[in-house]
């Protein structure tokens, strides 16, 4: 068993896929950390679609240049109706809650041997058209997600990390 801190480490986003579906119950551990990753005042906003079946894939692949060739995508959106807002300026805290539910996916997936991708790279406008969803559901994130291919690996720029000093204020 590996401390949270190698798995962090360990964890880099996967460019290339193997052509193998994920089990359910895989992927249903996967939701389950989504599920219970923390959100302002617990309002629990995250929405999520997986999209697995090829038709959907491709609308997938019509929003974005990167799925990777993976046999599946969160897509992560939160609803705009029940996210907590904040009373000084009525900022509201969906983007937020869905970056750390979408950040317990992506750790959830490579403590159970699969890979991901943070894609932030899409057009919300379309993709909330071409998968109809309410105006009020916000995409935030696709996380392609599958098991990594055999040379799968990190590109240079995952070593590259500044001093810890120099992230403090």
């Amino acid at each position: 068993m590996s401390t949270f801190l190698e798995l962090a480490v360990a964890r880099f986003s996967v460019r290339n896929f193997k052509n193998q579906p994920i089990e359910p119950d895989t992927l249903n551990k996967v939701l389950e950390a989504g599920r219970v990753a923390p959100t302002a005042s617990n309002r629990q906003p995250q929405r999520i679609k997986i999209i697995t079946a090829a038709a959907e894939l491709a609308k997938i692949d019509e929003c974005t240049p990167c799925r990777f060739g993976a046999p599946a995508v969160l897509l992560i959106c939160y609803d705009s109706n029940i996210c907590w807002k904040r009373k000084y300026d009525g900022a509201t805290s969906g983007e937020v809650d869905a970056s750390i539910v979408t950040t317990h996916l992506m750790l959830a997936a490579h403590d159970l041997g699969l890979g991901t991708c943070w894609v932030m790279h899409f057009n919300p406008a379309k993709v909330s058209e071409r998968f109809a969803l309410p105006k009020y559901i916000v995409p935030v994130a696709m996380l392609p997600i599958g098991y990594p291919a055999e040379n799968a690996e990190p590109l240079q720029l995952h070593y590259d990390k500044v001093e810890l000093e120099r992230i403090l204020l």
